[in-house]
């Protein structure tokens, strides 16, 4: 079942998933069926997996403690020519769990490695926040220790792409506090026990999520925390701005797409992209047909000759027009 029929065997990194067992995909319940070994977080786990998706291959069990000898043996299982599923208790591996030191060991070693896609946390959790996924950074769990949380939460505090973190519920009021303290009061989206029964969304500030959470006699479930990005502060001179203003409005005239605009005042004034696009979108509103610019712009066009016309199968990119939405 060699995924690139090489003499070795492959490794297939496998998501499962993340509470409800309908979320797996047909090709994810072949492989799991046709390996010759599952490599599995913890093997005890793979059991509702077992019984669910009539698997039979034998397990071996790979965490964070034995993760550098367990990469060894599975690296010799996979030269000798057996295919290996490595899996994780829930969801995707790797991404907060183990199997980055077995997936390093077998690409230095040749092997073949390639990805089963499954269900994702905090893929799951941002597509469903209402907040900008256009840029996010997702930061796994948050350190234990108060002081390490917070020091982690300040290295975070002016970046403008939303946040994404996972927390255990003994900690969650505690972490949610410290973002308070340390973020401020920003919108929030806190998923819990996200595609199971009794999964739970709850959107609106930090501080009106730590008074919920305060509420309940306990607090249950694993949570996804997405956490609007910062804010772009606002200058401390005028004159800086209006100059942004002024060149974002010399970019617009000169027919630079919005895209475009954002990159340049990213580049050369240091914006944020959130606040860079803002921006963006003022200076093409302002640069209508009537403006100065415009009009200053078309007639610099239309003394340029014109382009051949695209050929007939030619379709506009997004900058150029398209109406489409970005992938």
């Amino acid at each position: 079942m060699s995924a690139t029929g090489s003499e070795h065997g492959t490794l297939y990194v496998v998501g499962l998933p993340i509470g409800n067992l309908e979320d797996i995909s047909y090709r994810a319940v072949r492989v799991l069926r046709e390996v010759d070994l599952i490599a599995a977080e913890d093997t005890r786990h793979l059991e509702k997996y077992r019984r669910a998706y009539g698997i039979t291959a034998p397990a071996l069990s790979v965490y964070e403690y034995n993760e550098v000898p367990r990469s060894r043996q599975l690296v010799a299982r996979l030269l000798d020519g057996h295919n290996v599923a490595l899996v994780s208790d829930a969801g995707t591996p790797l991404v907060s769990d183990p199997g980055y030191r077995v997936v390093r060991a077998a690409i230095e070693d040749g092997i073949t490695v390639t990805s089963v896609p499954g269900a994702c946390a905090a893929i799951t959790a941002l597509a469903v926040s209402g907040l900008s996924p256009a840029e996010f950074r997702f930061v796994g769990f948050l350190p234990r220790g108060a002081s390490a949380r917070r020091q982690s939460l300040t290295r975070l505090r002016n970046d403008g792409a939303t946040l994404v973190f996972y927390e255990a519920p003994h900690r969650l009021l505690a972490s949610l506090r410290d973002v308070l303290d340390v973020l401020g009061d920003r919108a929030i989206c806190l998923a819990r026990s996200v595609t199971k029964d009794d999964e739970q969304y709850f959107r609106g500030s930090v501080s009106q999520a730590i008074a919920r959470l305060s509420a309940e006699v306990r607090v249950r479930g694993e949570a996804t925390v997405v956490v609007d990005g910062a804010r772009a502060a606002p200058s401390a001179e005028t004159d800086d701005v209006d100059a942004q203003e002024e060149a974002a409005r010399g970019f617009a005239a000169e027919g630079l797409s919005t895209p475009e605009i954002v990159e340049r005042l990213v580049a050369d004034a240091g914006l944020t992209r959130r606040a860079a696009y803002q921006m963006a979108l003022a200076a093409r509103n302002g640069a209508g047909e009537d403006s100065p610019l415009a009009r200053d712009a078309g007639d610099a066009r239309a003394s340029s000759p014109r382009p051949p016309p695209p050929p007939a199968h030619y379709s506009p990119t997004r900058e150029e027009g398209s109406s489409g939405s970005a992938r």
